[in-house]
């Protein structure tokens, strides 16, 4: 039985939190990037996925990562995960995101030093 995707935004002052729910593939790709682009990335300075909810991704959904990647480096902004589960985190490394983004335990460490 698989779990639809789901995903909530929230701002905070200069940053985006994305909370993500369930497998992360075409589908939750395309809802991530849809949520992403819902905001002006211009004006923020740090974006949070939390994918403590998230347990599983295939290619297709690191593909709109990248992709929100390519977006956020191209506007002097910073992404990081948080609350990664070890098998993503090791998919993670092997692709090299980590080179493009930074990861930590949780959103509020990141939004604390804002």
């Amino acid at each position: 039985m698989s779990v639809e995707f789901d995903i909530t935004s929230e701002i905070r002052g200069n940053n985006l939190l994305l909370k993500t729910f369930g497998y992360i593939n075409n589908a939750g790709g395309e809802r991530i990037i849809s949520e992403f682009y819902k905001y002006p990335i211009g004006g923020l300075d740090k974006i949070v996925i939390d994918l403590e909810n998230s347990k599983v991704i295939n290619s297709i959904g690191i593909s709109y990562l990248i992709e929100m990647i390519e977006t956020i480096t191209s506007n002097n902004c910073k992404l990081f995960f948080t609350n990664i589960d070890p098998t993503i985190e090791k998919t993670f490394k092997i692709m090299g995101i980590f080179q493009f983004a930074g990861k930590a335990e949780s959103a509020e460490a990141v939004l604390a030093n804002s």
